[in-house]
């Protein structure tokens, strides 16, 4: 217990008794400068990385003329001198997906961040709590069988975010029904949802007569941002992200306590059931953005947060916005490379990530036997 609060100290310097020049304090100030830096290359990065990417694709665009046009429709003075498809392909193909795309990367960045935290395992991911399940589920559904027709084209998204938000509500009521909400029962609960509901989605497919909706379920939770379009969808996303980090900024110190342990939360004032029960829903409204407008894009969520630990530390006030930018970059060049390597098909995202994803994981869990040996 000692030892875990002197991490906390570490973390926070507000919590040290150390003089304002010791030695300690001076390294925790050496520290944050170096995580300011890092988040700054990180938010430079992504923007030059979204001006880029919206270039790519069948039909190359410099990033200039991009600029422009991008500059055009919000009202700035610039001088047109490119075709009237460009402009279209920039504006009302590329520019949504980019943005979906960065928005997907931070929700799932950040929503494994905080549950690794929450149940303190290293291998926790957003998809543990049975949302990619729920998603796919009602995605199916309005693919195969036309349920939620009378909400148009939104119908697929639409029920895959209703699906995804049930299936968390079903893992809340388990966890909850043994009167607290601890991190083992919250894994298991995630875990048996999630089984469950993948048999619903495949028992769906199975029912179903047409090989061109399979086709489509099947692409749809390999992952893709072909749908992105500007919709209420595109908002939804990139306002979960944001509330997200800005929800796991201020309860930074929470996630801090609740990595350390339950016994070190209590001893802070801190009730880890409350605690978990709100994070809880920011992960799953989150996940549920990412996963409506996106697909089911895997190991985003496992990857990106160990990748930006390595890079910030383990301090949650700079891991959740680190973990954004990272997850969002990551996501944009996964989604321009998918664009073009197939050319003229379309490769879906999650066959990337966990081609990258896949041997991490590996090497995670070499790393965790080493160091337990």
């Amino acid at each position: 217990m000692h030892a875990a609060l002197g991490n906390l100290e570490m973390a926070d310097p507000s919590l040290s008794d150390q003089p304002p020049h010791s030695p300690d304090v001076l390294g925790v100030r050496s520290r944050a400068r170096r995580s300011a830096l890092v988040l700054v290359g990180l938010f430079i990065a992504g923007a030059l990385s979204l001006l880029i990417c919206l270039g790519v694709g069948p039909v190359s665009i410099s990033p200039g003329i991009t600029a422009q046009v991008i500059a055009q429709h919000l009202g700035l003075p610039v001088t047109v001198s490119w075709e009237a498809a460009t402009d279209s392909i920039v504006w009302n193909v590329r520019l949504p997906r980019v943005l979906m795309g960065a928005a997907v990367g931070a929700c799932l960045a950040i929503s494994g961040a905080a549950l690794q935290a929450m149940v303190r395992n290293m291998l926790a991911d957003p998809y543990i709590l049975g949302v990619s399940g729920g998603a796919s589920t009602g995605a199916a559904a309005a693919i195969l069988f036309g349920v939620g027709a009378a909400f148009g084209e939104y119908a697929q998204s639409v029920l895959a975010f209703l699906g995804a938000l049930a299936a968390a509500l079903l893992v809340f009521v388990i966890a909850r029904a043994g009167g607290r909400v601890t991190s083992l029962r919250l894994l298991l609960s995630g875990v048996a949802v999630g089984y469950a509901l993948t048999a619903v989605t495949n028992l769906l497919i199975f029912s179903s007569d047409s090989a061109e909706g399979s086709r489509s379920v099947m692409f749809w939770m390999l992952g893709s941002l072909s749908l992105a379009r500007w919709n209420a969808f595109l908002l939804i996303a990139i306002l979960a992200a944001v509330l997200g980090v800005l929800v796991m900024v201020f309860g930074a110190r929470v996630l801090d306590a609740l990595s350390a342990g339950d016994e070190i939360a209590h001893g802070l004032g801190i009730s880890p059931d409350r605690a978990r029960i709100g994070f809880l829903l920011v992960v799953s409204l989150c996940t549920a953005a990412a996963v409506s407008g996106a697909g089911a894009i895997g190991f985003v969520g496992l990857v990106i947060p160990h990748l930006a630990r390595r890079l910030v530390g383990a301090r949650h006030r700079v891991l959740i916005p680190a973990s954004a930018l990272l997850g969002s970059l990551f996501l944009l060049w996964a989604d321009a490379f998918a664009r073009v390597v197939m050319q003229p098909r379309e490769l879906p995202i999650g066959v990337l990530t966990a081609a990258i994803g896949a041997p991490f994981l590996l090497l995670l869990v070499r790393r965790l036997y080493s160091r337990q040996g």
